[in-house]
């Protein structure tokens, strides 16, 4: 396999710590900024839902840039950005930097799965895609301890630099080592939300929307979860951020075996309404620690097991449009993401208490729980829809 991949992993790592890494240091930064937690959790809410609206519309704009061209270009604005957030003395300079590193982090790492396919063998693809994820996947485990050690040592700047520091290195490797990319063709906006227009399809998107805002209702507000119920040192939170994302990445592998061994829809139902029961039961945990762990490492696992069989689903469901529909479960999973960690922040305002949120994020589990029942009662997509859409791409 072409040793290049790791280079794309490895940036990949270094993007992705961006995004989840402000959870773990929310307070820091409301305290340093002068705002309040809720205020400062909205950092993650532009994050998302920035990202969510770049990925498509910033590809289809760059349709004709050549890919590693596009590729540097969307590092050095990461870079520029990250490096705002260090140099920023007020939360609107910070905001704004949130911003061009959401909108590059989208094409970097979209870009990142792109080339990684086209330098490899057919037959190296699978393994070269699951490299690159599990880039995105470390940043989740180990980004956000790391932060919360950074943070307490040096300052949560210093956190911002070091990410600009291993983008910068990232972006000297790709101009040296990488060749030049030919330009790829990119499914039109217009068909892109025409595929849609089937009920059947969207609903299925919108089970991940709304199980990512359930899940980060409570996931966004964490770290003050944590000295609320616990009076938590910094050291011990992020011993708890680690666990979760242990189980997170675990929860991939219980979703794809769960899906193989009993269906996809069967398993979407699974995942979702346990994950709903998990999120519900969690404030009666923090009676006891080892209890609350017991519940973190199922409530970390559930939080990402629903990605496999919901991606095999929407393969089944429209193979045509399978591409597409990998692209849109990406924003979707953004956007549930934004309204997730904006709504926690309006309840964690209102009742000054992030105890409650992990009530209401079950709520949106249950609503992520009717679309997924509503999707899968669905009579399956006709040929005369894949037609429309394949048409619809073509006129565009």
């Amino acid at each position: 396999m072409n040793w290049r991949v790791y280079i794309l992993a490895v940036t990949t790592f270094g993007v992705g710590l961006v995004e989840l890494i402000v959870g773990g240091i929310l307070p820091t930064i409301a305290k340093d900024l002068n705002v309040s937690l809720s205020t400062a959790g909205q950092l993650i809410t532009i994050f998302a839902l920035v990202y969510a609206i770049s990925a498509p519309v910033l590809l289809s704009l760059t349709a004709k840039v050549e890919r590693k061209r596009l590729y540097l270009i969307s590092l050095f604005i990461f870079t520029l950005g990250n490096l705002m957030t260090y140099f920023s003395t007020t939360f609107l300079i910070v905001m704004i930097a949130r911003i061009f590193t959401a909108m590059s982090t989208a094409l970097v790492i979209v870009l990142s799965l792109t080339i990684a396919t086209k330098i490899v063998e057919p037959r190296h693809r699978a393994k070269a895609l699951g490299l690159v994820f599990i880039g995105v996947s470390s940043a989740l485990v180990i980004g956000v301890p790391i932060g919360i050690f950074v943070s307490e040592a040096f300052g949560w700047r210093a956190i911002f630099l070091g990410i600009a520091l291993l983008s910068t290195i990232s972006m000297m490797l790709i101009a040296l080592l990488l060749e030049k990319m030919p330009v790829v063709e990119i499914v039109p906006l217009k068909a892109q939300i025409k595929s849609l227009a089937n009920l059947k399809i969207l609903s299925a998107q919108l089970t991940t929307l709304f199980m990512l805002a359930g899940h980060y209702m409570l996931y966004a507000y964490l770290t003050p979860f944590l000295v609320e119920a616990f009076d938590m040192s910094a050291s011990w939170i992020s011993i708890c951020y680690l666990i979760f994302g242990i189980a997170s990445v675990s929860g991939n592998a219980l979703g794809g075996w769960l899906s193989d061994k009993i269906g996809t829809g069967k398993a979407i139902l699974i995942v979702v309404s346990t994950f709903a029961v998990v999120l519900f039961s969690i404030p009666y945990t923090i009676v006891a620690f080892p209890l609350f762990l017991v519940v973190t490492v199922l409530w970390g696992a559930l939080s990402w097991a629903l990605t496999p069989p919901l991606q095999n689903y929407l393969i089944e469901t429209d193979p045509k449009t399978s591409d597409i529909q990998q692209s849109l479960n990406t924003a979707a999973l953004q956007i549930g993401i934004s309204i997730g960690s904006a709504v926690g922040g309006a309840v964690f305002a209102v009742t000054g208490s992030a105890k409650h949120l992990a009530g209401f994020g079950a709520i949106l589990v249950l609503c992520a729980l009717g679309c997924a029942i509503f999707s899968i009662k669905r009579a399956p997509v006709s040929d005369g829809a894949e037609l429309g859409m394949k048409s619809a791409h073509n006129n565009s």
